[in-house]
């Protein structure tokens, strides 16, 4: 019979002298398969006197599974090299490397909603959504608005065509029916803000027909005042990022609030610029007041247990104010030239307030 030996040494190094799949396939066909040496030596094991199978059976067995061994490693280490070698040839790399093109910029508008959410959040406000889309009840009755008053009038409200009811939906005029809505579904106390878009028909540098608004919500019991002078001062002072911020309120007259103020910050005019928080002159940013007594009972809460306050500001204002805009319509003109002016890097995120402050004496 064949030396085992040389057998051994010649076969495991073709195995190991194979550099691909098909190659260490065809050794192990070679040496293993039916026709193989390993397999023909086998059959002569029939042909052999049982002291001689007794010496060479064990042999061959161990010859045999050590080659398929050889075979089966041999294999594994070409396919662990194969699958290194394609991750090598395709990887990717998903870092941003220092030359990467601008992802555009945000919008004036997306940034001071986010400034504006983070500073109320950070007081305990959370925010509160509703329809665009609004029913007269949200958008004027509940709030104590008459059907004389002048804001229901065709030239100052977009109203959808009657349904077959008689009923005529509107695009909303403010975000004050998220805070009928928000009452409406829950228990007391509230405390929130209403940020998003509005719509009345009135266009100028001033005005546009949709333009934003942010109002704030507080009810609880024994609110005043104090609570909601503290709560637009803390505000403008982070807005603004002015630490001596100069607030006044002026008496005025809104349906849903009694009473009710119309709210100035104080300012200088210079160079063409407006400072916030210098000089003697005075702009209007806000109106505020007290919940209207008429406005809780139409929710069916108690005036005689809760208080609270609501104030609103349009978001475009007061961009304008803080970043010197002019013109109001140039938010809505889709002018890149003036985005790139005025817009934000993409990745930029809102660090203006620096406490953590909640309403005053309220629970």
């Amino acid at each position: 019979m064949q030396d085992l030996q040389t057998l051994e040494t010649e076969i495991t190094a073709n195995i190991g002298a194979a550099n691909d799949l098909d190659s260490v396939e065809a050794i192990r066909i070679a040496e293993l398969g039916k026709k193989g040496r390993v397999s023909l030596l086998m059959r002569e094991l029939g042909k052999m006197t049982p002291d001689e199978k007794k010496e060479f059976g064990p042999k061959l067995n161990q010859l045999k599974n050590y080659l398929n061994d050889a075979i089966i490693n041999r294999k594994e280490d070409l396919e662990a090299a194969e699958l290194n070698q394609k991750l090598a040839e395709e990887r990717v790399d998903i870092t941003l490397s220092k030359a990467a093109p601008e992802l555009g910029s945000i919008h004036p508008i997306s940034q001071v909603i986010d400034e504006a959410t983070e500073i109320f959040t950070e007081m305990g406000f959370s925010v509160a959504e509703g329809p665009e889309i609004e029913e007269d009840f949200y958008n004027f009755s509940a709030l104590n608005i008459p059907e004389s008053h002048p804001a229901r009038q065709m030239h100052d409200t977009f109203y959808f065509p009657e349904d077959e009811d008689g009923n005529r939906k509107v695009l909303r005029t403010h975000t004050s029916p998220v805070q009928i809505r928000t009452m409406m579904g829950g228990e007391p106390p509230y405390r929130i803000i209403a940020p998003g878009r509005t719509y009345r028909n009135d266009s100028d540098a001033t005005h546009t027909p949709m333009f934003h608004q942010v109002e704030a919500l507080v009810i609880d019991k024994n609110i005043h005042m104090g609570h909601l002078k503290w709560c637009i001062e803390e505000f403008c002072r982070k807005f603004f990022e002015v630490d001596n911020v100069k607030i006044r309120f002026r008496p005025s007259y809104f349906p849903f609030t009694e009473p009710s103020a119309e709210v100035d910050i104080g300012c200088t005019f210079k160079n063409g610029e407006v400072l916030i928080g210098e000089g003697d002159d005075w702009l209007e940013i806000m109106g505020c007041g007290m919940v209207n007594e008429r406005v809780l009972e139409n929710v069916n809460l108690d005036p005689s247990e809760y208080q609270g306050f609501a104030f609103g500001m349009g978001l475009d204002r007061i961009s304008m104010l803080k970043w010197g805009i002019p013109d109001l319509r140039d938010f809505f003109a889709a002018d890149l030239r003036w985005l790139k002016h005025y817009g934000f890097q993409s990745l930029d995120i809102p660090s203006l307030s620096t406490r953590t402050s909640t309403i005053k004496g309220s629970k």
